[in-house]
Order: C-alpha cells, then structure tokens, then sequence
C-alpha cells in the first residue's frame, strides 16, 4: 500500500541528527528521500562508533549504530557541493523535488547558490527547510548548536537532575539528544504544513527550525510553572513539580514509579497501602494541599512502599488503576511483550550488514500505515540510481562523473 507521502520527493543535505531525523520520519510516511553526502566521508555519525553493525560473519562493518538509527529508508547519493559540478547536480534535483532538508551554518550554502533565496526564485513551488542551532536571524544566528549546549541554554538543565542540597545534585543533560529529536519532530510538522498550503496556493516557503526554540517550546509546563509565577523551577529529581505523588519510591528490591493524577487514584493507593486515613486527611485529600504538605506525605509514602518488592506493587497498583510501572533498562524494554506487540523492533535487509535490527517508527495510520522501505544506505549507494532514475544521465556520464571526483 502506498504511504501517506509517496508521491513526495525530499532532498536532504542534512546530517548528524535533527535534519535526518525529520527526513526519517518522512521516509516512514512513504516519501522518496534523497540523502546527500560528501564523497568519500558522508554523514559525520557514520564514524560515530562503536558500536558498528556486524556482518553476517560477526565482524563489524562499520556502519555506525548511531548513523544506523536516524536514516531509515533513504537514498544515498555522493556530491561534491565544493565543485560547481557538484552544485549542478544538486540544483537539478532541488527542481525535481518537493521538499529541501539542510541543516548547514546560516549562509553556508549561499556560495553554492543553493541558499533558499537563489533556489526559491528559480523553483517557488520548493518548500525548503533549515535546521540551525539558533534560527536564520537573531544575535545567535551564526553560531554552531549542539544539543547539550541548547539543552543548557534553553533551561532543561536547570529543571533535569536531582535537587542541589541532596546527593548527586546539580544539572543534568537528558540521556538522548532531545533538542535534536524534538526539533526534527517540529521540522516535520513544518514541512507537512507548508505542504498543506502549498497544495492551496502552489507556492512554497522557507521553514526556519532552531534547536533553541525547540527546547525552549518543549519546556511546556515548567516554562508556564516560571511565566505565572514570576519564578524560575528548581530541580525536582525524579518528583513532579505540580503533582503528589509523582515520582520514583524505592522498594524492596529496587524502585517503583507512582504517577497519581487525580485524588481519587490517591484514595486507592492509600487504600492498597493499608493506610486509608491518608485519603481523608484534610492535609492530603485534595493535589493542591498534597503538593503543599509534600515533605510531610513523600516519606510516609515511601516507607510503606519500602516494605515490599516492585513487581507487587506494580500488580496491586495496576489492579487498581493507579498508574505505575517499572525503570527498564533497554534489553527489558525491547522484551516487554507489549513493546514487541507494537512493533517496535524491525528488522530489514543490509547490503553489508545482512539484516539489522532497526528501532521501528511510533505513527500508527489505518489507511497509509508506515512503511519501511529499506534499511539506511551504505555511503553513495544509490548514486548511479539516482543520476540516471531523476536526473536522466546515461551511464557514461555517470562514470566521467565519478571519475572527476563530482560523485
């Protein structure tokens, strides 16, 4: 069945994480998607290893893990965008495209003449994309963003970690790269947006995406928490700033999470605690005073929760509809039944690799369910395909091209 976005081209000159992650996605969808690379070297988390992908011998291939999770079901092709043959080439595919993905420093492809301004003015129907650290305008505007950096200036860090007067507090980085992630997500809400109007109108735009809006956006509740009250959240740890209980409690034989949403779930975890009186309680009957009175209530929680092991309060919570659940780590997630029912490991066929083990894709459609065309590519492995398939060119252009180092 043909995906949601298969009649849809998309040449993308990103790389790293945030460009091709938005070109993933839109891979999933079923677009075509043509990814740029230098020759010779390609995408910069190629080399980010180990770990390398085995071959079916057992001996890496190296094909970067990191390079594999973020370029699902793309062409690769090798240009030389320093030679103005190399620009050509990318020119001519830009005009047989729909959508432009590139992630390079503000200006940086205007002395290819590849700038959204030189290309929109040629080709108005292009919707062109920018993934930058800090957008096309403002004083930040030239610099280089990394996650870490944006997770830090953007106030993550300042609300992720444990509280500064226990141990192991002060500010902490998430585990994965969410200023990228979060901003390829947007970037492809952009794109799809603009692809709506343009469906409209027939003309295309600039979508300027930048890792410090993005995790700025992304701070939701604790940025609204500072615009209402005038003050700054601290750090929580693993509590939450507008609910009780909400956090992690140590059992047994390890830790539970406890996520009360309401008070009625609280009356029931009271209840399963043997200790109903807490429910009723005028100090902890309703969220506002449970936050209110919260260093009061927290340790009585955990000394009960203390007593018994996890895998019992998981099962009496859940009997019960308190939400709850268990930190896993990835090998337990991956063979949680549930996980494995939603497809969330795939595996697809590698020109090097054999078959690798893929993370699968969260977009569930009914109609144009996702599709995985194929596994990332090995560097230019689509070249030939790609210059005689879109671009025309005979087989002995191809190799002339190559052999002057263009592709």
């Amino acid at each position: 069945m043909p995906g949601a976005l298969s009649h849809i081209r998309v040449l993308d000159l990103s790389r790293v994480l945030a460009g091709p992650w938005c070109g993933q996605i839109l891979a999933d969808l079923g677009a075509e998607v043509i990814k740029v690379e230098r020759p010779g070297a390609g995408d910069d988390t190629r080399t980010w290893g180990p770990p390398w992908m085995k071959d079916t011998a057992g001996n890496d291939t190296r094909e970067a893990a990191y390079f594999m999770a973020a370029n699902r079901g793309k062409k690769s092709i090798t240009i030389d965008l320093s030679r103005p043959e190399g620009q050509a080439l990318v020119k001519r595919l830009a005009a047989q495209s729909d959508i432009l993905l590139e992630n390079y420093k503000v200006g940086g492809l205007a002395q290819y003449g590849l700038d959204y301004a030189s290309l929109h003015a040629e080709m108005p129907k292009l919707i062109y994309c920018s993934v930058t650290g800090f957008g096309q305008t403002g004083p930040y505007s030239a610099r280089a963003g990394y996650d870490f950096i944006i997770q830090g200036m953007g106030g993550l860090m300042s609300i992720t970690g444990e509280r500064d007067d226990l141990p192991g507090g002060g500010p902490q980085k998430v585990g994965v790269a969410v200023s990228d992630l979060m901003t390829g997500m947007y970037s492809t809400v952009g794109v799809l947006a603009a692809l709506a109007h343009r469906d409209v109108t027939g003309k295309g735009q600039h979508v300027d995406m930048a890792l410090l809006d993005t995790q700025v956006a992304m701070t939701a509740n604790m940025a609204m928490n500072y615009l209402a009250s005038g003050k700054p959240p601290g750090r929580a740890g693993n509590a939450h700033s507008n609910i009780v209980p909400y956090q992690t409690f140590p059992t047994s034989d390890g830790h539970v999470i406890i996520a009360v949403g309401n008070d009625s779930q609280f009356a029931k975890l009271c209840a399963v605690m043997g200790c109903p009186e807490l429910a009723k309680d005028e100090r902890y009957a309703t969220n506002p005073s449970r936050v209110k009175h919260r260093a009061v209530l927290v340790p009585l929680i955990a000394e009960r929760i203390a007593q018994k092991p996890m895998q019992f309060w998981v099962d009496a919570l859940e009997a019960v509809g308190v939400p709850c659940g268990p930190i896993n780590d990835l090998a337990q997630t991956f063979a949680d039944p549930h996980v494995q029912h939603r497809g969330m490991r795939i595996e697809l066929p590698h020109p090097t690799a054999g078959k690798v083990p893929l993370v699968g894709s969260p977009i569930k459609l009914s109609e144009t369910p996702v599709t995985y065309q194929s596994a990332p590519p090995t560097l230019g492995q689509h070249t030939e395909d790609v210059l005689s398939t879109v671009l025309g060119l005979d087989g002995n252009t191809i190799a002339q091209l190559r052999a002057d180092g263009i592709v």
